[in-house]
C-alpha cells in the first residue's frame, strides 16, 4: 500500500518487481492515480510467491473500508514510515 505525504490517499497494487514499480511511482512515470496525487510512500506491503493468490489479496483489500485499511496499517507500521529506504537497501544487500 502506497499513499502521499499526508497519508490523505491509498493505493493498492500487485507488482512482480518491486524495484521497477517503486521507481515509476517515485519518478511519476506513469500517468493515472498515483501520479495525480503524488502517491509514492510505500506503508505496507505483503509478499507472496503466488500471483494469483497476489491478485485475490489485493482485491480484498480494495474492498475493505477505509478504518479497516489503516488499521491493517498502523498494526505494522504505526508512525507511516517510508519503508522503501529501508527495503531497498535490504534489497541492495542481496546483489552485492
Amino acid at each position: 500500500m502506497l499513499t502521499n505525504r499526508h497519508n490523505t490517499v491509498l493505493y493498492i497494487g500487485v507488482t512482480n518487481n518491486i524495484v521497477r514499480r517503486m521507481h515509476e511511482h517515485r519518478n511519476h512515470t506513469a500517468d493515472g492515480f498515483t501520479a495525480r496525487y503524488n502517491v509514492s510512500k510505500l506503508v505496507y506491503m505483503e509478499t507472496t510467491p503466488d500471483p494469483i493468490a497476489a491478485i485475490a489479496r489485493e482485491k480484498q483489500l480494495k474492498g475493505w473500508t477505509r478504518a479497516k485499511k489503516n488499521a491493517l496499517i498502523e498494526a505494522a507500521n504505526p508512525e507511516w514510515r517510508d519503508l522503501w529506504p529501508d527495503l531497498a537497501g535490504e534489497l541492495s544487500d542481496f546483489s552485492s
